[in-house]
């Protein structure tokens, strides 16, 4: 309970202490960018473009003790060859120890309205995967689900086709990508262990662009639709198979088919804003792979949360204050074959808290979780307090 105190006590004073600034936000759904998109339309003739963002974050589970991180610090380097070839990198640390290439690609901009690419990019799947910058969204945490389903932050090598038709309000994404790496295996073409299953799905069978294997390639789609006022609608479609290495490929069990459709939707207007997504994914073969890896991947994914904010300054302030409350529901055992299903798997989470906008590329976040899950009883699962702190330039 001190330690309750305490964090709200030191939270209220720098929300009292902050001094106004005349910067605007972008809150807009349907003109907000991700980093490689502001990246990619902010040159404007300057050959080297330099951005970043990242998140400092203390969580304090019931009971436990706290933890204090620099979840992440990610690094935006951008170049122009030419008014039509650009390249854009992401490199990230993370917990300041761990070094990753988050996007490395190529973008070539063909006509008004396709552009072709190519090399590390983000899966267009829902909305936190693409837009995780932590001035685009409410919490701390990114919401469980995309965590444990989507799973973010999902990128992989590819090449594919973007663009808008501003004439129908729509906007589309098509690519090709390697899948999910789905086992390990020895120099004699034994597997040895399961990549994928049980509470995190999907999310250990990201290769993220490292030595990637890839024996079928997979579909990615998405469109937004933009037509209606501070509305955005997106549809997502994923569809595939896993890969395994060339020694284990043929092997019954080794890999499964994936097809993963996402449905989301964010609205503005005037001081209140929404969210919402809806994740779907069905894996073939589960039961082969189970039986061979010793796993327990489910045979459906599934999970959804909705999400209200409203902002508590005047209208005419340059920083907001957004109290906001969302509830998320995600199972990673939706359905199974041939196992037993976990109950614990099946979770819901609702979050209540303040995202506080000191300026447009500066945020400050308090908030607290209430946990359940299916297998235990209320008292026993662990909720837990936030804060965080974050950039973006």
């Amino acid at each position: 309970m001190k330690k309750l105190v305490f964090s709200l006590a030191i939270m209220a004073t720098a929300l009292v202490n902050a001094q106004t600034v005349s910067d605007s936000i972008q809150l807009d759904p349907q003109k907000q960018q991700n980093a490689a998109q502001r990246i990619l339309s902010g040159n404007y003739g300057k050959a080297v473009t330099v951005g970043g963002y990242g998140e400092m974050l203390y969580n304090q589970p019931e009971g436990d003790n706290g933890t204090l991180d620099v979840q992440r610090l990610v690094m935006l380097f951008g170049y122009k060859f030419d008014d039509k070839i650009q390249f854009v990198t992401e490199i990230e640390f993370e917990h300041v120890q761990e070094v990753y290439v988050e996007q490395a690609f190529i973008n070539y901009n063909l006509a008004n309205n396709v552009n072709l690419r190519g090399g590390l990019m983000l899966v267009p799947m829902g909305i936190i995967n693409e837009f995780h910058e932590p001035t685009t969204f409410n919490g701390t945490n990114r919401p469980s689900m995309d965590k444990s389903i989507v799973p973010t932050t999902w990128r992989e090598l590819g090449v594919g086709v973007s663009g808008k038709f501003n004439d129908l309000s729509l906007g589309y994404q098509a690519y090709i990508f390697n899948g999910f790496k789905s086992v390990t295996s020895d120099e004699n073409g034994i597997v040895t262990g399961g990549l994928l299953g049980g509470s995190n799905g999907l999310r250990g069978g990201r290769q993220k662009g490292i030595e990637s294997t890839i024996n079928s390639p997979n579909l990615s789609l998405k469109f937004d639709y933009y037509g209606l006022p501070g509305l955005r609608l997106g549809l997502s479609g994923y569809f595939g198979k896993t890969q395994a290495p060339d020694d284990v490929d043929m092997i019954d069990g080794a890999d499964v088919g994936l097809s993963m459709i996402g449905l989301d939707a964010r609205y503005a207007y005037r001081k209140f804003m929404a969210r919402g997504q809806y994740i779907i994914a069905d894996i073939s073969g589960s039961k082969e792979y189970n039986a061979l890896t010793g796993q327990n991947l489910g045979s459906q994914l599934s999970g959804y949360y909705i999400e209200g904010a409203y902002n508590l300054l005047p209208s005419q302030n340059a920083q907001k204050l957004f109290a906001f409350a969302r509830y998320e529901k995600y199972d990673t055992h939706a359905k199974v074959d041939a196992i037993t299903e976990n109950l614990g798997y099946d979770r819901t989470d609702i979050t209540l808290g303040l995202t506080y906008h000191l300026t447009s590329g500066v945020v400050a976040k308090a908030d607290y979780q209430f946990n359940d899950n299916a297998a235990l009883p209320s008292d026993l699962v662990k909720n837990q307090l936030n804060f965080g702190l974050g950039v973006w330039f």
